[in-house]
This record gives C-alpha cells, sequence and structure tokens, in this order.
C-alpha cells in the first residue's frame, strides 16, 4: 500500500488485441445483448459482435463533442418516420458545420441495410455524424475526413398509460444554436434529469428567460387548455421533435371529431400551462406520456386527461399500422 495516496500496487498489463477481445468478451458474458447490429464508417461495414461496438478514443466527437445524431423508431419490422429524422440529422449537421461521407441516399440504405442484418423487431435505430477521428487539438483541421456510426438497439417499449410528476429545471437551458440542433452535448440534459429523480419526479422542464415554457431534457412538451385546444412551444428557440411535429398533423383529427377546438403552437406561460387541463411529454419511444403533476401542483384533476390518451393512441396507431411514407419496411435477411 503506498502510504502517500493510499492506494495498492497495481500492475497494468499490456494486452493484444486478441486478449483485448477477450477481456471484453467476458465482461459481456451473461449479459442480454440489447445492441444487435453496429455500423461503422471506420472499418466500413456492419458488426454482429458486441465486443467489437466502439468508436475510435480520437473522434472529435468522443473528446471535444464535435457531433450530431438523431434516431428513429422500429416497430413491428418497420422504420418509423426516418426520412423525417434524417431530414433532421442533416440540418445538425450543417449548423455544426460537419461534413457527410456519404450522400443522403448512402446513409438511408446503411440505416436500413443494418436494421435488417439485427434481426430487431422493436427498438429504436440511432446515428451519429462526427468530424472524424484524427488528433487530441481543438480544431478539426487534422481530421482527414468524417465518420458516420449507427446502433440498433433492442428495446420493448409500450404505449403509456400512466401519469408521470415532473419539477421545472434549475439547470440553465442551452441557447437556441445548441437547442436547436440535435448534437452530443447533453450534459444539461443529464444533469436535468438527475435532478428531477432526486426530487422523485420522472424529468423536469426547461423555461426560458422570458418565463414561457420550452422543453423536456430529450423530449417536447404539449398541453391541453381549458379551452381544449392542443397547444405546443414554438420551435424557434427548441429542438424541432419530429414526434411532436407528427403529432400536430394527427391531431387535426380530433378536431374533425369534436374533441379539440384547435391545434397551435405558440409562446406558453408557465402559469397557462400549470391552468391546463392536460399535459404531456411527446418523444419517439413513448410516444406520448401523461404529466399529472407539475412542481408538485396537480395539472387538471390530477389524472391522466382523455384527450392525452387519444392523442396518444393516435400517435400509436400511426405506428403500428400507419400508411405511407412514415412506416419503411425493413428488407430482413
Amino acid at each position: 500500500m503506498d502510504g502517500r495516496n493510499g492506494t495498492a500496487d497495481l500492475r497494468v498489463p499490456v494486452y493484444s488485441a486478441s486478449e483485448i477481445l477477450e477481456q471484453v468478451r467476458k465482461k459481456l458474458q451473461g449479459k442480454k445483448n440489447l445492441y444487435p447490429a453496429m455500423y461503422s464508417s471506420s472499418f466500413g461495414g456492419i458488426t454482429l459482435d458486441p465486443a467489437l461496438m466502439v468508436i475510435p478514443i480520437d473522434d472529435h466527437m468522443v473528446h471535444r463533442g464535435h457531433g450530431v445524431f438523431d434516431t428513429a423508431t422500429i416497430m413491428d419490422g418497420h422504420l418509423y418516420e426516418l426520412d423525417a429524422h434524417l431530414d433532421r440529422f442533416q440540418n445538425s449537421a450543417s449548423k455544426a458545420r460537419i461534413s457527410s461521407p456519404f450522400p443522403r441516399p448512402t446513409l438511408r440504405s446503411i440505416l436500413i441495410q443494418l436494421t435488417a442484418a439485427s434481426n430487431c423487431r422493436k427498438g429504436t435505430l440511432r446515428y451519429w455524424l462526427s468530424s472524424g477521428p484524427g488528433d487530441f487539438l481543438l480544431s478539426p483541421a487534422g481530421c482527414p475526413e468524417p465518420a458516420f456510426y449507427a446502433v440498433v438497439i433492442d428495446y420493448d417499449f409500450q404505449q403509456c398509460r400512466e401519469g408521470v410528476k415532473v419539477i421545472t429545471s434549475t439547470v440553465p437551458m442551452k441557447p437556441p444554436l445548441f437547442a436547436t440542433m440535435k448534437n452530443v452535448n447533453y450534459l444539461p440534459n443529464v444533469l436535468s434529469v438527475m435532478e428531477a429523480e432526486e426530487q422523485g419526479a420522472f424529468a423536469s422542464v426547461w423555461v426560458d428567460d422570458h418565463g414561457f415554457v420550452a422543453e423536456g431534457p430529450n423530449v417536447n412538451v404539449a398541453f391541453v387548455s381549458r379551452s381544449k385546444e392542443l397547444v405546443l412551444p414554438e420551435f424557434d428557440k427548441i429542438l424541432g421533435g419530429c414526434t411532436a411535429k407528427r403529432l400536430l398533423r394527427l391531431a387535426h383529427r380530433l378536431v374533425e371529431k369534436g374533441l379539440l377546438k384547435g391545434v397551435r403552437t405558440g409562446n406558453i406561460t408557465v402559469e397557462e400551462a400549470k391552468d391546463s387541463e392536460e399535459m404531456m411529454f411527446v418523444g419517439s419511444t413513448l410516444p406520448l406520456l401523461p404529466i399529472v403533476a407539475w412542481d408538485g401542483q396537480p395539472i387538471g384533476d390530477g389524472r391522466v386527461g382523455e384527450l392525452t390518451m387519444a392523442l396518444s393512441d393516435l400517435l400509436w396507431e400511426d405506428m403500428v399500422s400507419g400508411s405511407g411514407e412514415q412506416r419503411i419496411p425493413v428488407p430482413y435477411l
């Protein structure tokens, strides 16, 4: 034992490549494989071996946060809203000044082939674009080419029917430039969730400097007002959620049925939000999560609202059996 720092004598082994793989596989033994497939442009293909699902340590996304990402849902053998998410992905990359190693059709094809190789019928597809490996400097000038990574995550998500509680986050929200691009710098998001969990809540809600409701840590937030309007915050200072935008389109069906009076986006004060009849989070794998209390104050009567579940049913049915470009069949091997 070293008396100066209290650490035991330690001899760190130097492993060969085969020995490293052996050590990694030992750690994975007995664990359920939640990641059935990964693509990496570093080696230009797909691996089904979790021990090989790694990215270079000198990738600027790792040590400088210079990367963007997005996702798509795998539901019953179909990719849901892939093209909408790819649109946002490319927009995020443009804002982050990261070029793509492939044109969009190639990116799309890689993602579909990866999902097929995974044999996953229900889960999520997550993908990243970075300025790539190169060096450990601040500028990406030393990175020869950008990198593209993707992984399939086996996840048996279900429609949410139970309500949750939220708090107002005290963690400063991102400025619009970073909030409107889906980049890998998620430390504020992580801290806001930790803050909520420490207070016995599910998650938190950000409020901007003008007192308007912004968003959740990785979800949009929506309200049903006392006048039966579905209202979501404007997307000019927050991430434009693909599922939230789809909800805005689908919700008009409830207007046609006379259940909702209208559907809109706009500025919502905290007071107006807490006085709403119903409140919900909206996100890809939820797709809609009822909220029954905010900062200890009940929303409406403190129970899951009927319109919330009607909206949830619209989204869930769209994911499961909707027609058109929203659902891309996966050509499994």
